[in-house]
């Protein structure tokens, strides 16, 4: 059995290249070589493609992060336990025995799906009481993510039912995690979304207007704790130490006003809950946020390890470089270059196609990578290489002439050779560093 206890919390990006690094050091922290490592299905078992999303899962685990990990169903008619197994069944008499196990294991994970679906069926049950018991006296790593890390707080946002049914915008009474630490809380994933472009889609598709409503029915003492995509906040429970992960931070917003931990931030749990109790704020006023020292609001040791590192980038970002390394490669008639930027291109794809959460624009980088393929073919046919290398023998000789005639004052004869020259389908141009030339062709090119 595991001997270290922490809870993480992950805003989005669980499944994608974003926090493979992260998922590897907390494993690494159990020290054990065969962890006994369970994926509750729950939050998601009401999808069509329930099944799929296990598997992928599976397949992420295995692949990136080296954990083989099997599957809790989640109660749904739509579950079938032929179709994703090793399964524990999801009938009510299995779920004392589901309990015990989320209590046994070394690691247990709840990411994508519905927060009001879960705590439908976790909520009163032994699968809860099977969390909260981890949380505050077992052992282990509790990984929770996007939907089921809203359902961690005291409070819990249905997301679909107020952002795509048009519910009145309300608060559900979520797992109760953090309140024996002192966090009265209601966690938001996706703190940072941008989905929406021209209009608001933070807070978790909330926006802040719906937000600001929302704040104003939480009791005296609560707040909410904010969680960025691709960001994760581990909660040490032994040593009571928080340290905050990934490319975004987390924010604390109590009546209005926010402080930000960015990514890097390591504090003990005192200092985080004397923000979210109102004790200490930064001096700070008006709407924008406090930022804090990464360092922490106590004075911290700086930033955590591995911060250091490379992030892995989003799929947008791979997109606009690859594109912009292919018109490089293209323009220098880099044939090897423009086949290694597509095979980049296309392993960023798998990877980012692992993401149960959120779709990065996988759709949008396939057609990008077909149109490098296709980009790649014509120039293929148009020929790589430079038409100068073998135009050369041909075409210097002449222009050595041509010089030599000018030199001599022969301008007539010097001039009919570059006529001629013209007339084949060649750019001559004289220069203070020389004569220049290049096909016609190749020149129209440029200027356009």
């Amino acid at each position: 059995m595991a001997t270290v206890r922490v809870l993480a919390i992950i805003g989005s990006g669980e499944t994608s290249p974003t926090m493979v690094t992260a998922h590897r050091e907390l494993i690494a922290r159990l020290g054990l070589t065969s962890p006994q490592a369970i994926v509750l299905a729950t939050p998601y078992a009401f999808q069509e493609n329930a099944a799929d999303v296990s598997a992928r899962t599976q397949h992420y685990f295995a692949d990136s992060v080296g954990l083989q990990v099997r599957v809790a169903a989640g109660t749904s008619p739509n579950a079938d336990p032929a179709m994703a197994p090793p399964l524990i069944p999801p009938d009510e008499e299995d779920e004392a025995r589901q309990a015990a196990a989320i209590r046994a294991a070394d690691w247990v994970f709840a990411g994508p799906g519905s927060p009001s679906y879960a705590l439908a069926h976790w909520q009163a049950g032994p699968v809860a009481a099977g969390l909260r018991d981890r949380v505050l006296a077992g052992d282990g790593l509790t990984v929770l993510a996007s939907a089921a890390a809203a359902t961690a707080g005291r409070f819990t946002l249905p997301v679909y039912e107020i952002y795509k049914a048009g519910g009145a915008p309300r608060w559900l009474d979520g797992l109760d995690l953090l309140s024996p630490f002192g966090l009265t809380v209601a966690l938001i994933p996706h703190y940072d979304n941008a989905e929406g472009g021209r209009y608001d889609t933070r807070h978790c598709y909330l926006g802040e207007r719906r937000l600001a409503v929302m704040e104003r029915e939480l009791p005296a003492g609560a707040a909410v704790l904010g969680v960025d995509e691709h960001t994760a906040v581990l909660i040490d429970l032994r040593t009571s130490d928080v340290e905050i992960r990934g490319r975004g931070g987390m924010t604390i917003r109590r009546s209005g006003h926010s402080v930000v931990l960015p990514a890097g931030t390591r504090l003990p749990m005192a200092e985080l809950r004397d923000l979210v109790q109102g004790i200490r704020r930064a001096a700070g006023g008006g709407n924008a946020p406090d930022v804090m020292d990464p360092a922490g609001p106590g004075g911290g040791d700086g930033a955590a390890a591995g911060d250091g590192e490379m992030q892995p980038l989003p799929l947008p970002e791979i997109m606009a470089a690859a594109e912009e390394r292919f018109e490089a490669a293209a323009g220098t008639r880099d044939a090897d270059a423009m086949v290694g930027v597509i095979l980049e291109l296309e392993t960023a794809i798998g990877q980012w196609e692992a993401d149960m959460d959120e779709d990065q624009g996988t759709e949008q980088a396939r057609a990008l990578l077909r149109s490098l393929v296709g980009r790649l073919g014509r120039a293929a046919q148009d020929g790589l290489t430079d038409p100068r290398d073998r135009l050369r023998p041909a075409v210097e000789p002449l222009l050595d002439l041509r010089a030599t005639l000018r030199s001599a004052g022969n301008f007539a004869a010097a001039d009919a050779i570059r006529e001629a020259l013209t007339a084949a389908g060649f750019d001559v141009s004289d220069t203070p560093e020389g004569t220049r030339w290049q096909p016609t062709a190749m020149a129209r090119s440029r200027d356009a």
